[in-house]
């Protein structure tokens, strides 16, 4: 059982401070819409939408914005959204990943290739970085859950792979299952746990590097700026940051 990265609990407190809210609401609803296209306009029938909707309701998105989501995606006049993958290197040679979608891949690609020579990184081809990944499932519960062992013992009943457990206030569960999976190991783990907070397919990293604090806000910096990107629905890199360093940041 390891400790869950200290720069997601990071990313998790100042996305909660910073994040425009409407910028947020319009990322998780256009998923939404994504998965609704793609198949079926019921989430109990549609697992994909099934999940985008669960991490709308976590981020408070009001119940009419999901059902407008779902709506346009059987308008048939709504746009075509490209699913894409952005690979890449950060300050210090720290491996990126950005999922994005967009509905011009040329605005997209240049506006990512710029960001990250900007922000003293480099852009790779498909595959440079994303063998340092697994892509996984994961769900994430508070510390209200239980303590670890008993997430950890409902975790593999639920058929899940691997529990990561921090304790404290700011701390909580984070269980991870094979990506084709996420749906009945989150499924199975409501019925035992209660609703998570959040369900969703990750770019799990295999090794964390840890950074000293200059490389810290740099990568934030680049961080910062491809997630205000309205393409780009989320960012994943394999670093960690001391708790001296989280102290300063």
């Amino acid at each position: 059982m390891a400790g869950h990265s200290k720069w997601a609990n990071i990313q998790h407190r100042k996305g909660k401070q910073d994040a425009a809210r409407s910028k947020m609401f319009s990322k998780l609803a256009k998923e939404i819409t994504v998965a609704a296209k793609m198949g079926d306009p019921d989430p109990e029938k549609n697992p994909r939408l099934r999940l985008a909707v669960k991490a709308a309701k976590a981020q408070s998105m009001p119940k009419d914005v999901i059902d407008r989501a779902i709506k346009k995606s059987q308008a048939g006049d709504g746009d075509d959204y490209t699913e894409i993958r952005y690979e890449g290197y950060g300050p210090n040679g720290i491996a990126v990943i950005v999922e994005a979608m967009t509905d011009n891949l040329n605005r997209t690609a240049s506006n990512v290739r710029s960001t990250f020579t900007k922000c003293g990184g480099n852009l790779g081809t498909t595959g440079s970085v994303s063998f340092m990944f697994d892509h996984v499932g994961e769900i994430s519960y508070g510390p209200d859950a239980g303590d670890a062992d008993t997430v950890m013992m409902a975790a593999i009943e639920a058929g899940a792979e691997d529990v990561e457990s921090e304790e404290g206030e700011e701390g909580g569960h984070w269980i991870y299952c094979p990506m084709e999976n996420l749906s009945e190991v989150s499924e199975a783990l409501e019925a035992e746990l209660g609703e998570a907070k959040e369900a969703k397919l990750i770019w799990k990293p295999q090794n964390r590097t840890e950074v000293d604090l200059e490389t810290a806000q740099k990568l934030m910096k680049l961080i910062d700026t491809l997630e205000d990107d309205d393409d780009v629905q989320s960012v994943t890199a394999n670093f960690d940051v001391p708790e001296d360093v989280a102290a300063q940041l």
